[in-house]
């Protein structure tokens, strides 16, 4: 059965977090399709704008977290980064090619690129912490 207060009271949890992003990431890259192929319908109405601004705000929030429990040892399961930077990769290189071979007039929204450049730099930090945190464990 449903436990609405049971639910309520995981909102705030890192698990809850991971599900937000895992989300609002699926709700970001399809706008993007969407846009892509109404060529800049969503950016043109300021509506990627908004969702690229929750999908970051959420991405941020959810890796600050998990740094934090690294570095408190509250943190051991494995979610890595790196699965995101593939899929966000693999879908800008598509809509460059795509674009180019469709010959559409669709130009891709600053959201669209800023979001990728910090996933890159969410990824390179969060990995040089952990690489850090690694190296200071093994030194006790």
């Amino acid at each position: 059965m449903f436990n609405l207060f049971r639910t309520f009271r995981r909102v705030g949890t890192f698990g809850a977090w991971r599900v937000l992003v895992n989300f609002w990431t699926f709700v970001f890259f399809s706008a993007i399709i969407y846009d892509f192929y109404n060529h800049n319908l969503l950016s043109d109405n300021e509506i990627l704008l908004a969702i690229a601004s929750i999908y970051g705000a959420s991405l941020a929030i959810y890796s600050a977290e998990k740094e934090f429990r690294r570095w408190h040892h509250m943190h051991a399961s494995i979610h890595p980064g790196e699965v995101y930077l593939i899929v966000w990769t693999l879908m800008v290189i598509y809509i460059i090619v795509a674009n180019i071979v469709m010959n559409l007039d669709y130009h891709m929204p600053i959201e669209v690129s800023a979001s990728y450049v910090a996933v890159i730099s969410i990824l390179a930090i969060t990995r040089e912490s952990k690489n850090f945190y690694k190296r200071k464990s093994r030194g006790k």
